[in-house]
């Protein structure tokens, strides 16, 4: 496991690092916090560990992370009717302050991916979500 380490987190006790998997978890959580997204989209690995019963808090979600900075992309699903530029909007203003205020690290940027529609009414089967293939009926 890569853990970061930046000068400004040695205390005289010692080390403070924060892994990555901290940072995507914390930038999922907040990605999810924001109306309109009706969800992640994290591909079929991710599908199949939800399957075997394993919550998977930073789906959808990739950082990468220098010694004093991150750089975050998120990919969601949009509830439809919502205003996608301002719910993208709103996703990178959220990621970037929970990050900071958490971390002290500073996001040089955040990337929103939209992936999906979801309509009123519409769940994905358990199928639908491990393959991504979504059958006419």
């Amino acid at each position: 496991m890569n853990t970061i380490a930046p000068d400004f987190v040695k205390t005289d006790m010692g080390n403070i690092q924060i892994a990555p998997e901290v940072i995507e978890i914390i930038a999922g959580l907040a990605t999810v916090e924001v109306e309109g997204v009706a969800g992640m989209s994290g591909g079929f690995a991710s599908g199949v560990a939800e399957m075997l019963g394993r919550k998977n808090l930073s789906k959808g979600v990739k950082v990468e992370v220098g010694q004093r900075e991150a750089a975050v992309d998120v990919s969601v699903v949009i509830e439809y009717g919502r205003r996608i530029p301002e719910v993208a909007t709103e996703i990178q203003a959220n990621v970037k302050n929970a990050i900071e205020s958490m971390t002290g690290l500073g996001v040089v940027e955040v990337n929103v991916h939209i992936h999906d529609v979801l309509f009123k009414g519409q769940e994905k089967t358990e199928e639908e979500e491990v393959t991504g293939i979504t059958r006419v009926k």
